[in-house]
């Protein structure tokens, strides 16, 4: 699939695959920028994308920012959606005991590419029967 992709600020970096068949593309940073412990901040990648409709832009934390220095995503999985043509931003928080500096080009989150549907509600009087019926949270015992 072909995405079409924008640079909105001269310093944005066209996304890659680090290797074939990885399903996250890498985005980064276009700016320097010390990030507290416990701080949270949103990171403009400096890219616009032109996502196809029935797809969205799925943005997730880099597991090796995560086990190493603490840093995710706060509302991971963040989802761009086809009609987004903005500023693509990240908003990290770091969750580790130390200052964690972002500097231009670090690779501060991946992106994939999801395919999903939009479904046509129907207003019920009623629900079929379930082996977990309303059980809600830890209902499953585990």
């Amino acid at each position: 699939m072909k995405l079409k992709v924008k640079k909105l600020n001269e310093l944005a970096i066209i996304p890659t695959y680090a290797r074939v068949g990885d399903a996250g593309m890498d985005l980064c940073a276009i700016e320097d920028y010390s990030l507290k412990p416990g701080e949270r901040r949103v990171f403009k990648t400096g890219l616009g994308m032109e996502i196809p409709n029935g797809y969205e832009l799925q943005l997730r934390p880099r597991s090796g920012l995560a086990s190493k220095h603490g840093i995710s995503i706060v509302n991971s999985p963040g989802t761009i959606d086809s009609g987004y043509r903005g500023d693509i931003g990240i908003i990290l928080i770091n969750h580790g005991l130390d200052v964690f500096e972002v500097k231009h080009g670090d690779r501060i989150a991946q992106a994939v590419l999801n395919k999903f549907e939009t479904a046509e509600f129907i207003e019920v009087d009623s629900l079929s029967e379930s082996e977990r019926g309303a059980g809600g949270f830890g209902h499953s015992g585990k």
